[in-house]
C-alpha cells in the first residue's frame, strides 16, 4: 500500500535488523520479533511504513482484539490497531494516518465491520489524530504492561486509556 512516499506492508523477518536500528524498542527487545511470531501464527498482521528503503513507523493489528478485559468484555469481535508509532523526527506528515487506513483497509479485506484502537490518556496529539480519522471512544480501560529495562529492573505499568471505535462500513472520504 503506497500512500504519498510512504509504502506500507506487512513485516518481513529480512526487516527486523532495520526495525531494531531505526525503531528501537529499549524498554521492550524483541518486540518487533514478537510481533512478526503473531503475525505468522495468523494472530495479527504487523504493518511497517517505509520512507526511502527506512522503516517509518509501524503498527500492529491484532486480529484476535484488544488483550484489556475491559475491552474485549465489550467488543470481543473487534480487531485493534496495537502499538501505533512513528518516528518522532518524521511525526505530522501523515505516516501515522496512512497506517491507520491499511489497518482499515486490512479489515475490511477480511469482512471486518469496525476496528479499534487504544489511546493513553496523556497522549493528546494521538486522540486528535483518531477523532480526526472518525474514531469515537467506547470504553476507558488500564494498559497492563511489563518490561525490563537495560539495567534489568522489571517495571510494571498500568496506564489509563481510551478505547476507540470506528465502523468501517465505508471507505474513508
Amino acid at each position: 500500500m503506497d500512500h504519498d512516499s510512504t509504502r506500507i506492508r506487512p513485516c518481513r523477518a529480512e526487516d527486523l535488523p532495520l526495525l531494531d536500528r531505526h525503531l528501537p524498542t529499549p524498554d521492550a527487545p524483541g518486540r518487533h520479533a514478537g510481533r512478526l511470531a503473531r503475525q505468522q501464527a495468523g494472530l495479527g498482521t504487523y504493518l511497517i511504513a517505509w520512507r526511502d528503503g527506512v522503516p517509518a513507523g509501524n503498527g500492529q493489528v491484532r486480529w484476535d482484539g484488544c488483550a484489556a478485559p475491559e475491552v474485549r468484555a465489550r467488543l470481543a469481535d473487534c480487531p485493534e490497531l496495537n502499538g501505533l508509532d512513528v518516528r518522532e523526527e518524521l511525526r505530522g506528515r501523515g505516516i501515522g494516518t496512512a497506517l491507520v487506513r491499511a489497518a482499515e483497509a486490512l479489515a475490511r479485506e477480511r469482512g471486518r465491520t469496525h476496528l479499534g484502537l487504544g489511546v493513553a490518556d496523556d497522549n493528546p496529539r494521538a486522540a486528535a489524530l483518531y477523532a480526526r480519522l472518525g474514531y469515537a471512544p467506547v470504553t476507558a480501560y488500564t494498559d497492563r504492561y511489563a518490561y525490563t529495562d537495560p539495567q534489568g529492573v522489571r517495571h510494571e505499568c498500568a496506564d489509563p486509556c481510551t478505547f476507540l471505535v470506528r465502523p468501517l462500513l465505508t471507505p474513508p472520504g
